[in-house]
């Protein structure tokens, strides 16, 4: 049984996530507060294995670059987002949305993700597109429950009125391949509380 930990960095509150077992370890979205992040990593006296980025909006990757060489781990993306990296336009945090956000220019991600199924550290787990709120946007599902980044969230989906959103594709991706996981699948979203596939099926206002 995989383990999760939850840690909301950053001035928005992002939702970066430890998913570990007894050995290894994997970051997903670490947006900000690296000493925070691996002073949790240290708690579990596990070993980090990679670090998986779900989109690259500047809050879920401000602390890529301290963590990816903290502990020598190789860092995952879209294919459709690792120009977004170094280019603080497109992961807007050269925007000025927040005057203590400073321009984030992160280096290329070491691999970019296909859509397909991978084992890291041990732990498996199932790519799957969600875009709509940025093109490259991607969901990963493990054996009982399933990250959603910024795609789903209780009670709400994420924002379409950026860079490359688009509604009809969010609500698309949604039904295709979130809403047809199990209803008891928990769902860990990029900001808020947790949620699930059933729950949301039921109740989102977007979906009834």
């Amino acid at each position: 049984m995989l383990k999760i930990e939850r840690i909301q960095t950053g001035v928005i509150k992002e939702n970066c996530y430890l998913i570990y077992n007894d050995d290894h370890l994997l970051i997903i979205d670490p947006g900000a507060d690296a000493e925070k992040i691996a002073a949790l990593i240290e708690k579990t006296g596990t070993t980090p294995a990679a670090i998986l980025l779900t989109h690259t909006h500047y809050d879920h990757i401000g602390a890529v670059e301290e963590l990816r060489h903290l502990y020598n781990i190789p860092v995952y993306v879209s294919p459709l987002e690792q120009e977004w990296l170094s280019d603080p336009t497109l992961n807007l945090s050269g925007l000025g949305r927040h005057d203590d956000i400073a321009d984030i220019i992160v280096q290329p991600a070491d691999v970019e993700f296909e859509l397909k199924d991978y084992e890291l550290g041990g732990m498996r787990f199932t790519v799957v597109p969600t875009p709509g709120h940025s093109i490259g946007s991607l969901s990963f599902i493990f054996d009982d429950f399933v990250i959603t980044g910024d795609a789903l969230f209780r009670g709400s989906i994420g924002r379409t009125d950026l860079h490359t959103g688009n509604l009809e594709q969010l609500l698309d991706s949604i039904q295709t391949y979130l809403f047809t996981l199990p209803d008891e699948f928990p769902a860990y979203s990029g900001h808020g509380e947790a949620t699930t596939i059933g729950h949301e099926k039921q109740t989102n206002p977007f979906f009834n």
